[in-house]
């Protein structure tokens, strides 16, 4: 029995040991820290000496015909890009054509790529409030809201409204221009029109294309509803223009923005100042968006090399190819495979913003830039008079 306690007493005594060293041994390997949550950028370190102006000589000849043409012209179609619904409002487009509802001229505003923005409870929120706006401020007969390969018939019916309210000449037919910003997809729209209007086996009427300036120049009218229908419905046409920009704006992330979703022509601001700007907008929706190219991070060059490398964007030697890299992880979002979300931000009160800037004068980029150094100057001599009250 002594014999038996002694063993068992040494038994213990080797499991302490053994634990005790074990625990000894542990403590003395290197810590290894839990790294930190990742906290995305909370703003996008934006230089002010980005390209903000894309007002090429034919969007000015454009807006000279359309003040011509106006007088002829009973309904203004606006398309308008679901993705940037407020910055791509063009101020310049509302002075020319004075596009409010009236009596005499109508307007429909069509916001195009419904399907690359998310259809859950917000949007559609965010959405009502623009189609309201719009009414409340008898800005438009008719909102709509289109996405690709949805059937366009409520644009064709509120187009049809309007010439049955304003009575159209059944000898002339409702003469109507679809105007907007470059690319937002104004020459799609008509295409659709004109198939769902007068039967899908019809010529397309309108070059369309990805890159913004495919249309150049002011086209024909082009009969989108036939006239002498059952319901009354006159004939419709409808003549296609360029897209026109804005001489110069004033936000640069507004710029960005524009430059993401295609609205200028790709190379005009860096693309992987575009991709980084990508980059800060999925960290602010949610980084696992791209969690197959890398691992949360706010380094646009870590970001692209991971695309890079998981694409096979390499140049001679293996090198890394980030200028493909950053044009192919953009065209990517643009096609609704990185997410699918409004840039702007939908509110009354950017939606007030909007208004208050566009009853501001219209500058031209040499107006703009010298406003903005009499500004700079004004802001310094402030500052060096509190310092010297100071």
């Amino acid at each position: 029995m002594a014999s038996k306690a002694i063993s068992s007493a040494a038994t213990a005594a080797t499991t302490a040991a053994s634990s005790a060293a074990a625990a000894a041994a542990k403590a003395a390997l290197p810590h290894t820290a839990i790294p930190p949550p990742f906290i995305p950028r909370d703003s996008f370190p934006v230089s002010q000496q980005i390209v903000r102006s894309y007002f090429l000589g034919h969007h000015h000849s454009t807006l000279e015909k359309m003040r011509r043409t106006i007088s002829t012209v009973s309904l203004i179609i606006e398309v308008r890009d679901c993705r940037v619904p407020i910055t791509s409002w063009n101020p310049l487009l509302e002075r020319t054509l004075s596009a409010t509802n009236s009596p005499d001229r109508s307007r429909i505003i069509v916001y195009t790529k419904r399907d690359l923005v998310p259809d859950d409870r917000a949007t559609r929120a965010n959405l009502g409030l623009l189609a309201k706006f719009h009414k409340d401020s008898n800005h438009a007969a008719a909102t709509v809201f289109l996405g690709a390969g949805q059937d366009p018939k409520p644009v064709l019916e509120a187009v049809k409204q309007v010439s049955r309210d304003q009575l159209t000449p059944s000898f002339t037919g409702l003469r109507a221009l679809v105007v907007g910003m470059p690319n937002a997809g104004k020459s799609t729209l008509l295409n659709r029109l004109r198939a769902r209007g007068m039967g899908r086996h019809v010529a397309k009427a309108a070059r369309t294309g990805a890159q913004p300036g495919v249309t150049r120049k002011m086209g024909t009218p082009v009969r989108i509803v036939a006239g002498g229908g059952e319901d009354g419905d006159e004939g419709v046409y409808v003549v296609d223009t360029p897209g026109v920009f804005v001489p110069y704006v004033s936000d640069p992330v507004a710029m960005l923005r524009l430059a993401l979703v295609g609205c200028v022509k790709d190379g005009l601001v860096p693309g992987t100042v575009v991709a980084d700007y990508l980059l800060y907008v999925l960290n602010r929706v949610d980084p696992g968006l791209y969690a197959k190219y890398c691992g949360p991070t706010n380094d646009v060059d870590e970001f692209l090399e991971g695309v890079a490398r998981r694409t096979g964007k390499l140049l001679k030697g293996g090198v890394l190819g980030i200028d493909r890299a950053a044009d192919w992880i953009v065209q990517e979002w643009r096609g609704g495979h990185l997410g699918r979300f409004c840039l702007d931000e939908v509110s009354e009160e950017s939606l007030a913003a909007a208004v208050r800037l566009a009853r501001e004068p219209v500058l031209s980029m040499n107006q703009a830039v010298k406003k903005e150094k009499v500004e700079r100057k004004a802001r310094g001599e402030a500052k060096w008079a509190a310092m010297q009250g100071g």
